[in-house]
């Protein structure tokens, strides 16, 4: 049995093969600390969790009316500086090292009671990375061959 803390790593090209572009960053909420001032969540070595939204720039990621957007969690004592944008006016393209999917069940479309029913549960990832970076200081071949 594979455990649901498993985190599998991965290259950025496997979980962004058309690159992706910076939406914005923000601190992870923790709600178990909503009444405290610094309520921002930390990972397992008490570090503090930043979630970066990206867009994945890949065209079947919008298929069948789902969001682009994607967040990648990110553990660091400061909040993620991004790249300066390409053109001025646009967001950024950004890349990721270290980065790591944990597969999920995302129960949130499985209603019914009875039995048998029609369950819409699906496979979820959810994605984290050591850091955020400019996409050409990768070894990939997307930021190689330019295609962001």
């Amino acid at each position: 049995m594979i455990p649901s803390s498993i985190k599998i790593p991965v290259p950025f090209d496997y979980v962004f093969p058309n690159g992706a572009l910076l939406l914005g960053v923000d601190k992870s909420i923790d709600f178990d600390r909503l009444r405290e001032d610094d309520n921002q969540a930390r990972d397992d070595r008490g570090e503090r969790v930043w979630v970066v939204k990206v867009m994945d720039l890949d065209p079947q990621a919008g298929r069948f009316g789902r969001s682009t957007e994607v967040k990648v969690k990110i553990a660091a004592p400061y909040q993620p500086v991004p790249p300066a944008p390409g053109v001025p006016g646009y967001p950024p393209a950004v890349g990721f090292t270290e980065v790591t999917v944990t597969p999920y069940t995302d129960g949130s479309g499985c209603r019914g009671e009875r039995r048998p029913h029609k369950c819409r549960a699906r496979q979820g990832w959810s994605v984290r990375a050591g850091a955020l970076v400019d996409p050409t200081e990768l070894d990939t071949p997307v930021a190689a061959t330019g295609a962001v």
